[in-house]
């Protein structure tokens, strides 16, 4: 069980009795509008985040090297949504305990992340293979007059 689920309500509770045992009612409505106000903006950054994933295509990111350099353990999955403004494609059942999500970037390179109960837990960079021309020309000695 997660603590987060208990701790929160019982701040908000000691809050409102602080507020309540120091000013009175002007206290508890002073608590309550701080606690509004952290939740719409919390709501405005979640509506700012999609708004900015919607215009872009799904499972794309600018440069997935520069993704998989700026990513860290615990980060939610909003907070990497909107490091890549693009909802990323899901490889995941819909349902399972670990959710997977996949980022490609026009060079085909591909960031995998793995989201355990909204947390970041470990992610992988895979870079595609150079062509066989390309491996081919690197070896040959160049060209001269």
């Amino acid at each position: 069980m997660n603590l987060r689920n208990i701790l929160v309500p019982l701040g908000l509770v000691a809050l409102v009795v602080f507020g309540f045992n120091a000013y009175g009612w002007p206290g508890v409505a002073a608590v309550a509008g701080g606690v509004v106000m952290w939740g719409l903006l919390h709501f405005t950054r979640l509506m700012n985040v999609m708004r900015k994933a919607a215009n872009r295509p799904m499972g794309y990111v600018g440069s997935a090297v520069m993704l998989n350099a700026r990513l860290r353990p615990g980060v939610n999955l909003m907070h990497v949504v909107a490091m890549t403004q693009s909802l990323g494609e899901q490889l995941s059942e819909p349902n399972a305990d670990a959710e997977v999500y996949r980022w490609k970037d026009g060079t085909e390179s591909t960031v995998t992340c793995e989201f355990r109960h909204g947390k970041l837990v470990k992610w992988g960079l895979a870079r595609p293979a150079p062509a066989a021309e390309e491996a081919q020309d690197a070896g040959s000695p160049p060209a001269g007059p």
